[in-house]
């Protein structure tokens, strides 16, 4: 007898619907083909033990045979157990098949009979929206981030003998509701911490602001304990709130990964990922034997801060080029491609020399000679480039410290950086630009136009601050963002002004 039930494969962040066929005939053997990986072919010793130890039993003298259809994709996880199980009791007719046509079904059991949670469930749950089904079968822990896909019904399971029992009609499930825009809004600009916890550093969050407003990747460069970490944990705090469809975007990656807690349904804040320094390429990027969303991934829509920028390993720092630009990883192996997105903004800290104290107000770099150009000089050049707003932090003084003065909080921030936003999106309507940071040649030509007197301030600085050729497009996006933070439609000379000083280590002579 042939049985069809139906689960999902995932590649990237997308789903593919994959048939398993089950058929039982006269023999002795099992086999199962459509290129299933090793942790799918053992789900045979799971699925036996599971099947017995809930009072039902395995097929004997019969040769069993499931074909995972398409046969030329690859079939990754343990995430088919459940479909697998299922195919098997229907096709050896100890319990009804005909519930299998319109639910995708998808889990690992345990040799007990337990539904396990697996990856992905999100892009599970899209998918069998698109092509039809009328529902979907998760374990119960996976239940609330596939119940965010309207117009589905998600049954939530924890064992094999609660899915048959649903399945045969004698005990019902109750599907798994959320609400979605309560979900969203519960969550959205709920941080821990507050750009108001940071003491003096006026400066510094006026970068930050500007960063924020315009979408541009920052360098904070200081000595130890000048405040760098601290005010990068707060830069999400004063980004804009995730969109609903940001937010399932973001969702989506965490669900791959296996990221997302059971309680949670939506990631409904801007992750915030910094990654040690020790890290890997293919941890940053994303890859390996099965690809998996990486660190710039995770990031996505949110802020990916890399603290000691100079002490990751080179080819770390190298990688994250091609992503920086295009805001997309595309990772090729021989039969496939996958794409993860990676929109996010970086932000990198570091000391300006391997004793930490060069250009220090008070204390005396001890590093000989020559050592902090070559303690820059392993951040590469292009990388830099990406990079437009170079950020010097200061010791805090004492009494910056001790004062008990309230400071702006972050949603205050916030409020003016939505607004900057705001102006950016009308302006790159329909040419998919969402912020200043994003532009290319035609539009700085465009949009970012400065007088005679913006032309000669420019020329003078290049001059005299030894300013490098990168620098020149880097100020004028910068500059079009502060000018935007003034609801000023012109670029005017104290925008530039602003926006020049910016570029600490492009001056000639900076690093000694």
């Amino acid at each position: 007898m042939i049985v069809k039930n139906y689960g999902c494969a995932v590649f990237g962040v997308e789903a593919t619907i994959i048939t398993v066929e089950t058929n039982i005939v006269s023999g002795n053997t099992f086999f199962m083909v459509g290129l299933p990986d090793n942790a799918v072919k053992e789900s045979h010793q799971r699925v036996s033990a599971a099947i017995k130890n809930i009072g039902f039993h395995m097929p004997r003298g019969r040769e069993i045979t499931i074909n995972l259809a398409p046969a030329d994709i690859r079939k990754e996880g343990t995430a088919y157990d459940l479909p697998i199980a299922l195919g098997i009791l229907g096709a050896s007719e100890q319990m009804d098949p005909t519930r299998f046509a319109d639910l995708v079904v998808m889990g690992e059991l345990s040799l007990d009979g337990e539904v396990r949670p697996i990856k992905g469930v999100l892009p599970i749950a899209v998918e069998a929206r698109k092509q039809g089904f009328k529902g979907v079968v998760v374990p119960a822990a996976n239940a609330r981030e596939a119940a965010i896909v309207e117009g589905l019904e998600v049954f939530g399971v924890t064992h094999l003998r609660q899915v048959v029992e649903f399945l045969e009609g004698h005990a019902p499930i109750a599907p798994t509701l959320v609400d979605i825009r309560a979900e969203f809004e519960a969550g959205t600009g709920h941080y821990g911490v507050d750009l108001s916890d940071v003491k003096g550093q006026e400066n510094i969050k006026r970068a930050f602001e500007i960063a924020a407003a315009g979408g541009h990747n920052v360098i904070l460069i200081g000595p130890p304990g000048a405040g760098k970490t601290m005010i990068a944990k707060r830069l999400p705090t004063i980004l804009p709130p995730l969109s609903m469809e940001e937010a399932l975007e973001t969702t989506k990656i965490h669900s791959v990964a296996g990221q997302l807690q059971q309680e949670d349904a939506l990631v409904s804040t801007r992750p915030f990922r910094s990654p040690h320094h020790t890290i890997s390429d293919v941890a940053l990027v994303g890859g390996g034997t099965y690809p998996q969303p990486g660190e710039i991934s995770m990031a996505h829509n949110g802020v990916l801060f890399l603290d000691e920028l100079p002490e990751f390993k080179r080819t770390v720092l190298e990688v994250m080029r091609q992503p920086l630009e295009e805001r997309v990883v595309t990772i090729s192996r021989a039969k496939f491609t996958v794409e993860y997105p990676a929109s996010f903004m970086l932000v990198a800290a570091m000391n300006p020399c391997p004793c930490g104290f060069h250009n220090h107000p008070e204390r005396e770099c001890v590093c000989p000679p020559g050592v902090v150009q070559k303690y820059l000089n392993k951040i590469s050049g292009p990388l830099l480039d990406r990079i437009d707003i170079h950020v010097e932090v200061t010791p805090v003084a004492f009494t910056e410290l001790a004062s008990e003065r309230e400071t702006e909080k972050s949603a205050e921030v916030r409020k003016r950086v939505v607004r900057a936003r705001q102006v950016q999106e009308l302006r790159y309507k329909g040419k998919g630009i969402h912020a200043n940071a994003q532009i290319g040649t035609p539009q700085l030509r465009k949009y970012c136009r400065i007088g005679t007197d913006g032309q000669a301030l420019l020329q003078k600085a290049m001059e005299r601050l030894g300013l490098s050729a990168r620098a020149y497009d880097r100020i004028l996006k910068v500059a079009r963002t502060i000018a935007d933070l003034a609801e000023s439609t012109d670029i005017r000379t104290e925008h530039l002004a602003e926006a020049i000083q910016y570029r600490s280590l492009d001056r000639d002579g900076w690093a000694g």
